[in-house]
């Protein structure tokens, strides 16, 4: 049996909604295991789900720095970070 993890909602009549499609998948009967978040708790993104918005923002900023010709040197860019 292949396992895939997703996120989804369940509505008041208790019908499960994922938040995005599951890609590349045939029809079949699938067994679902639902884990709930504690009453306390908050089900939080993990640290590197970036918004889209937040992604596209800095795309548009870095064509418009890329059109005024503010750009970094390709061989300065990786000075200053350590590569393991």
């Amino acid at each position: 049996m292949k396992a895939i993890e997703v996120t989804g909602t369940l509505d008041e009549k208790g019908q499960l909604f994922l938040d995005q499609p599951i890609e590349n998948s045939a029809p079949v009967k699938v067994l679902v295991i639902l884990l709930f978040p504690e009453l306390t708790a908050e089900i939080e993104p993990a640290p590197d789900d970036t918004p889209v918005a937040e992604i596209k923002a800095s795309f548009r900023r870095a064509l418009q720095q890329a059109k005024s010709g503010q750009r970094i040197p390709l061989s300065q860019m990786w000075e200053g970070i350590d590569v393991e």
